[in-house]
């Protein structure tokens, strides 16, 4: 499975999470992770859901994966070692390049979400500063998928930093991949993709509201 069919499946486990069955931990990071579900599955089932309404409903969602995912972490894990070659404007550019096409594949695909996947919770770990929310995922195949959160603590909060899909990280998925473009590129040509890729969703983003202004 690629990094955006997983990254799929995160998108459609989050917002199945809160409406899973199976017993609720009690623990900071899952509390804290089930309230964020909360506030999407309210977006989602809410006014915002009418057509007319996708900019203000992506906007809405956006805030709350803003919320819930560290992309400044999971930017510097992804690219692991070049990270440190890297100036502090190229950090900068890297974070806000990756973490919109992370945030705008998550947004897309939780539009799509049809309510049928069902959850259950497996257990959390905590270590001091960082934790595990594990839990196990019904589809509608009538497979079950585990997939784990892992989180650190920032202050009082509990953000995402990676999530682990029958045992495959994200991160480590995206490392692997941006590493093969730097040795056989350079670190350039990995941004020139984020870019294009960043342009495209711009040119997306604007037939859809160009297209639901005509429908008004």
């Amino acid at each position: 499975m690629g990094s955006a069919a997983r990254w799929w499946l995160v998108a459609a486990m989050v917002v199945a999470t809160f409406v899973g069955s199976g017993a609720a931990w009690a623990g900071a990071p899952t509390d804290q992770l089930r309230g964020r579900i909360d506030r999407v599955l309210k977006v989602l089932e809410g006014e915002l859901k009418q057509e007319g309404r996708s900019e203000e409903r992506r906007v809405a969602i956006r805030k709350i994966a803003d919320e819930t995912f560290d992309f400044r972490e999971i930017s510097q894990r992804s690219l692991a070692r070049h990270w440190q070659s890297r100036t502090p404007g190229e950090r900068d550019e890297f974070v806000q390049l990756f973490s919109g096409v992370l945030e705008r594949a998550y947004i897309g695909q939780i539009e799509q979400y049809s309510g049928s996947e069902k959850v259950q919770y497996v257990g959390e770990t905590l270590d001091r500063h960082q934790a595990v929310v594990r839990t196990r995922i019904a589809t509608k195949a009538g497979t079950e998928v585990p997939v784990d959160y892992r989180l650190h603590r920032v202050g009082e909060q509990w953000l995402v930093y990676d999530v682990a899909i029958e045992g495959i990280s994200l991160v480590s998925n995206y490392r692997a991949q941006f590493d093969r473009i730097i040795r056989s590129s350079s670190y350039k040509q990995l941004a020139d993709k984020l870019k294009a890729k960043k342009d495209e969703a711009r040119e997306a983003d604007g037939a859809v509201v160009k297209r639901a202004s005509t429908q008004k």
